[in-house]
């Protein structure tokens, strides 16, 4: 059954008020937010490429509070322990029996502050959970339970002490993006003291975690036109044949396209997915998934070069179909 008009409405004025509560802790970063905001909904994960002190932990606590959810935060070491992540199962000698302890991966909104300073087997330890859901432990399954939304944080590759994040682990993120440092306006209002130290302390739920867990499933509804469909894969197609690629966007990547393509349609107050929604979205879903030739790299093509060529050379369909 696909999505009415009437609860395309309803969406885009719940997102818009999730949007605007967020960006009262964000403050100016309202495009940045709705990204986050569409990852969760198509129930993925965000990685986040960001200098310290730019407002990631604000965003992760904001979101939570907004949807009446919970929220963790695992500072990731060199030391970090994968149990110190997914939880450890430990003996209880009253009881005489053997009982789970969830770790903070259990959780509504979890912020994985520095993952590439973690050695890459805890690295590895957050795959099943941000692919399933679910964490097992001792051949036993634990689910963490909906909404569930990952927002990884990453110091730039050039930094000492950092592990790079190796393919898999990158194409596991329906997207990547950053916020950046606040306008010199807001900037200045915070060291004017204007700004309340903790924002997202203050911030009134907008929906509850079950509504959240129903906006995804209404947002799934969303119609795709054939044409629409063939064009993402034709983008795809164009990235895995470019000279500068020796690795294209990955069939997971495609998948992840059309999810966020649906709730950014529905946010927008439409039941059905156009073009359009594919090229805003194809830079933030994309560019962290290609792979490029070291020549390539060295010439200074980047991978918002290889998508935006392909924007360029792949021919948008006409048709916008609205059944």
């Amino acid at each position: 059954m696909s999505m009415t008009p009437e609860q395309a409405a309803w969406f885009r004025d719940t997102f818009t008020r999730l949007v605007d509560n967020v960006d009262i802790a964000l403050m100016g970063k309202r495009d940045v937010v709705g990204l986050v905001l569409s990852a969760m909904l198509a129930e993925g994960h965000v990685l986040l490429e960001d200098a310290p002190g730019t407002g990631k932990t604000s965003l992760a606590k904001a979101l939570a509070a907004s949807v009446q959810g919970t929220s963790n935060r695992i500072q990731f070491t060199p030391d970090l322990l994968p149990s110190d992540v997914t939880g450890v199962t430990i003996y209880d000698q009253a009881n005489h029996k053997f009982e789970f302890h969830r770790g903070p991966v259990f959780t509504s909104i979890l912020l994985a502050d520095e993952i590439n300073r973690a050695s890459p087997k805890t690295q590895s330890a957050l795959l099943e959970v941000m692919e399933e859901s679910r964490v097992t432990v001792d051949g036993v399954a634990h689910e963490v339970g909906r909404p569930f939304l990952v927002i990884a944080t990453q110091n730039p590759i050039e930094q000492a002490g950092t592990y790079k994040l190796p393919e898999a682990q990158l194409d596991r993120f329906m997207i990547k993006t950053s916020i950046g440092y606040p306008s010199l306006a807001i900037a200045e209002r915070i060291l004017a003291g204007v700004v309340d130290r903790n924002p997202s302390a203050q911030l009134k739920p907008v929906i509850t975690t079950g509504a959240v867990a129903d906006m995804a499933d209404l947002a799934a509804t969303v119609h795709v036109d054939p044409a629409v469909a063939r064009y993402a894969a034709q983008l795809v197609e164009a990235t895995r044949a470019a000279d500068a690629t020796r690795l294209g966007v990955s069939v997971r990547g495609a998948i992840s396209m059309m999810r966020m393509a649906r709730v950014f349609a529905a946010a927008q107050g439409r039941h059905y997915v156009i073009p359009d929604d594919v090229k805003s979205l194809a830079g933030a879903v994309w560019t962290h998934r290609l792979v490029l030739d070291p020549e390539a790299e060295f010439s200074g093509i980047t991978g918002e070069t290889v998508i935006q060529r392909a924007l360029a050379d792949v021919e948008a369909p006409l048709a916008r179909a609205t059944a």
